[in-house]
């Protein structure tokens, strides 16, 4: 039997992998990554990932690490899951990658300062931070409104784990004030994805995580930023 173990961090983006395993269906582990341990830089986790973020993946002993990479591979272990739409060549497969680097190469940066302003300023410039980052997202949340205005999902009537990628980057900075009143089509997309089984299950399995954490002393505090004297 194939042993999948999938390291995490409750809120981060290892919630996409959570969500693509319990979509898949597969018997799979989760392990939390205390990051406020030091544990992301100890050696014991770095042979899984050098650069100490999450996710990683780890089948069979094999790891695998990045969020394009994860869902690539496991949309080819797991075809009949429907990870992605089957595709007629080489080029839309090509289109799908974009449209995954678009969550992990974009989006996700302007993610973490709306959510965490204060690791890229001072504290005087933190609320710019957030603003100009803010301006950025609504941009492509402008783009992203648009497309889910034409069906359930970023496919149309397929999900895909495109939709847990853009749930995730919806649910982070819904959670920093950022206004999601402007997007009723990319809210009703979350709500969706909050209904699906697999979904509740992921976030089921980062609530025990959390809750570990808590007990343990260990849940991630943000980096602050001190004023220059």
């Amino acid at each position: 039997m194939t042993e999948i173990i999938l390291f995490i961090a409750p809120g981060s983006c290892s919630r996409v992998p959570t969500i693509a395993l319990e979509e898949i269906g597969v018997p799979f582990e989760t392990r939390v990554v205390r990051f406020m341990a030091g544990e992301h830089r100890g050696a014991a986790y770095r042979q899984y990932n050098p650069k100490g973020k999450v996710p990683a993946l780890v089948i069979d002993g094999e790891a695998l690490t990045e969020n394009v990479a994860i869902a690539g591979y496991l949309n080819e272990r797991f075809p009949d899951a429907g990870l992605l739409p089957a595709v007629s060549g080489p080029l839309d497969r090509a289109r799908q990658t974009a449209d995954l680097c678009f969550c992990a190469a974009t989006l996700h940066p302007i993610v973490t300062r709306i959510r965490l302003p204060a690791m890229f300023a001072t504290p005087e410039a933190t609320p710019a931070v957030y603003e100009r980052a803010s301006l950025a997202m609504r941009d492509y949340f402008d783009m992203i409104e648009t497309r889910l205005a034409d069906g359930a999902w970023w496919y149309g009537d397929a999900w895909s784990v495109m939709d847990a990628y853009l749930y995730w980057v919806f649910w982070r900075v819904e959670g920093a004030d950022f206004d999601v009143s402007r997007y009723p089509h990319f809210t009703r997309h979350a709500r969706a994805m909050e209904s699906r089984p697999a979904v509740q299950r992921a976030l089921e399995r980062e609530a025990v995580a959390t809750a570990q954490l808590k007990e343990e002393g260990l849940v991630f505090v943000p980096p602050s930023v001190k004023a220059p004297a």
